[in-house]
């Protein structure tokens, strides 16, 4: 779990998207920014947070928003899912996963009886300025639009 809080700067990060283009927080600044990180490409949860997003992308986008997804597939995954989903934003490849742990999203988790350590589906509001303005722990995947307070 991330021990980031509402109203902390959030933490800078350069990567790379699944055109294998450089994006950093930084870029972006002036907008804000839905950056979610999530556990695999193209599994059940992950594919429906996703489409929920991109379905709502406009919305999101007269907001002033852009949404990032980040997960520690790598840009050939990243592309595979995008083209198949018809994904209208970028996804970050988060590899060695230094975004996932700057932002405190890698740690143990259980499912099915089985201990391991892996990605804690966490989203994040940025506004223009930088500063975290809500934190998403509790994801409901197939309505996650819903969740996110502009």
């Amino acid at each position: 779990m991330t021990t980031l809080q509402v109203g902390d700067k959030a933490p800078t990060f350069i990567g790379i998207n699944q055109k294998n283009e450089t994006i950093s927080l930084d870029q972006l600044s002036g907008k804000k920014v839905i950056l979610y990180f999530y556990p695999k490409d193209s599994t059940p949860g992950c594919t429906a947070q996703a489409c929920n997003l991109s379905d709502n992308i406009e919305q999101l986008q007269k907001n002033n928003a852009v949404v990032l997804g980040v997960s520690a597939d790598d840009v050939k995954s990243h592309t595979k899912f995008i083209d198949k989903y018809h994904l209208q934003f970028d996804l970050i490849a988060d590899t060695d996963k230094t975004i996932i742990q700057a932002y405190g999203c890698w740690g143990p988790k259980q499912f099915m009886g089985k201990k391991f350590d892996g990605i804690h589906r966490t989203t994040f509001v940025i506004d223009e300025q930088g500063i975290i303005q809500q934190i998403i722990d509790k994801v409901n995947t197939k309505d996650h639009f819903a969740q996110i307070a502009l």
